[in-house]
């Protein structure tokens, strides 16, 4: 019998805070399917071991296996080359990007690390599912060690243009890598273009077509467009069920009737936080009517504050949320609440029911799952407004929301207002559009395409594929594999 093998940075272990898209899509695909999920623990520790003995759990149908990282690899590979290199580099931002060929080496170390450590948890049968940037090269380790199961990679961020792309030193082999997969998913269409573009720029156009074909003996990639989605059923019974909590009865009755506007993000400088802080305050100086009548509440918890970047936007904040309060509030009201800490997803999904608007305005996102839990919390009967970023990939499916330009203040600005005196007939018209597109690309769907796609593509690996130095390369387009069924 097949088993579903997922494989990421980080695990969500029961009874464990769950943060970040990646984490909460999985969860709730795993809950269904069952299987393996393989991934860090947390934890570091002073070994340099190769190989590590995964810690087991299990609940219900899934079966959790982590593993520690060594102490000297830690901060290289994640605060290094993950999230100083790579992340940077996928999402456009090159004046933050930096490279050192030691973190280059961690990471590596840390993928080979994760290889060896799942090798002995693998059955021939499974389907071996890879999440994200910080394992691109986890299947090409795979496959070194002797693994002819089916492997897929699904890229969570944005995957760049080339040109941004080839500031990358060893961009090239980070490419090849790739190859190694028997699928590639991508969050849009776009992404998608970018890396076949990629990969003409690198291999030439007779081994990519314009269609996005290429031929080479022995194996076929194929690549996809598989946008994740949320449990939209679990979110709204978490949603009205926090309604009657003592947390967010408590912030109901605080806003004394203000209309409450809701931003929730990682605090990272990809999320275009100092940018809606300055429509918010650009809205606050064009609209005189709403002061006192409205309050922003960002919710930022920390994520990567080792990393320079992170402890520099944090100040930048702070002084700016600061500014806005100094200048607009009274007495009785603080026209932005800035919080810089966790809170369970249950008491989010509270507030974003809560909310009259949601200000998802990201600079670069690969999806932003935060757009569309607003949209699954909110009340059918009286919904609230989603303003959200064109630079996320969610904007491709939701177009019932007021897109926005994350860079152009002015426009959020009166998008902001336009949320806020915007008819409930109106309200309930778009509303009811995005929650039907939510309901047909929910998470599970998500998670039953890209494994269908994956049994599919690996029914096409040559049975004889025993030459692992052959460069590998089949890349059509999704079309081309039986997606829907």
């Amino acid at each position: 019998m097949t088993r579903l093998v997922n494989v990421s940075n980080r695990v969500a272990l029961p009874g464990s805070r769950v943060d970040g898209g990646l984490a909460v899509g999985l969860l709730g695909a795993m809950q269904e399917s069952g299987g393996l999920w393989f991934g860090w623990s947390g934890r570091t520790h002073a070994s340099e071991r190769t190989q590590e003995m995964p810690d087991i759990m299990h609940r219900q149908n899934v079966c959790y296996a982590t593993i520690g990282i060594p102490d000297a690899l830690f901060e290289p590979y994640y605060n290094g080359y993950a999230n100083g290199t790579l992340w940077p580099l996928f999402h456009y931002f090159l004046d933050r990007f930096q490279y050192q060929e030691e973190q280059h080496a961690a990471y590596l170390a840390v993928n080979e690390l994760f290889a060896r450590s799942l090798l002995p948890l693998l059955r021939s049968s499974d389907l071996i599912w890879v999440h994200d940037y910080q394992l691109i090269p986890l299947g090409s380790q795979l496959r070194q060690l002797g693994i002819r199961a089916p492997i897929g990679f699904f890229l969570h961020v944005p995957f760049p243009h080339f040109e941004v792309l080839r500031a990358l030193p060893e961009c090239e082999s980070l490419l090849h890598a790739l190859l190694s997969y028997d699928l590639i998913g991508f969050q849009t269409e776009v992404d998608r273009q970018a890396f076949l573009g990629a990969a003409r720029a690198v291999w030439g156009e007779k081994r990519v077509t314009a269609a996005g074909t290429a031929d080479a003996p022995g194996h076929r990639v194929y690549t996809g467009v598989f946008p994740i989605g949320v449990d939209v059923d679990a979110v709204a019974r978490a949603a009205s069920k926090s309604t009657t909590s003592a947390n967010i009865r408590s912030v109901a009755q605080d806003l004394q009737r203000r209309q409450l506007v809701i931003g929730v993000d990682r605090l990272d400088y990809s999320k275009g936080l100092l940018e809606r802080f300055e429509a918010y305050q650009r809205f606050l100086e064009h609209y005189p009517q709403h002061l006192g009548a409205v309050t922003y509440l960002q919710i930022a918890p920390l994520g990567r504050q080792q990393v320079e970047a992170y402890t520099r936007i944090r100040a930048a904040l702070e002084q700016r949320a600061g500014r806005t309060n100094g200048r607009f509030a009274n007495v009785d009201w603080t026209p932005i609440r800035y919080l810089n800490r966790n809170f369970p997803h249950s008491t989010l999904m509270g507030l974003l029911r809560l909310a009259q608007v949601c200000l998802a305005t990201p600079l670069r996102d690969g999806m932003n799952l935060v757009a569309k839990e607003y949209v699954a919390a909110q009340d059918p009967a009286n919904p609230g407004v989603l303003v959200l970023s064109d630079r996320a990939g969610a904007a491709y499916e939701m177009a019932d929301a007021l897109l926005v330009n994350p860079y152009h203040t002015e426009g959020i600005a009166r998008a902001l207002k336009s949320a806020l005196d915007m008819p409930l007939a109106e309200r309930r018209t778009r509303h009811a559009r995005l929650l039907a597109g939510l309901r047909e690309h929910d998470v599970h769907d998500w998670s039953h395409r890209f494994t269908r796609a994956l049994t599919a593509a690996g029914r096409e690996r040559s049975q004889d594929d025993a030459d692992l130095d052959s460069e590998p390369a089949l890349i059509v387009p999704a079309a081309a594999l039986p997606l829907n069924g």
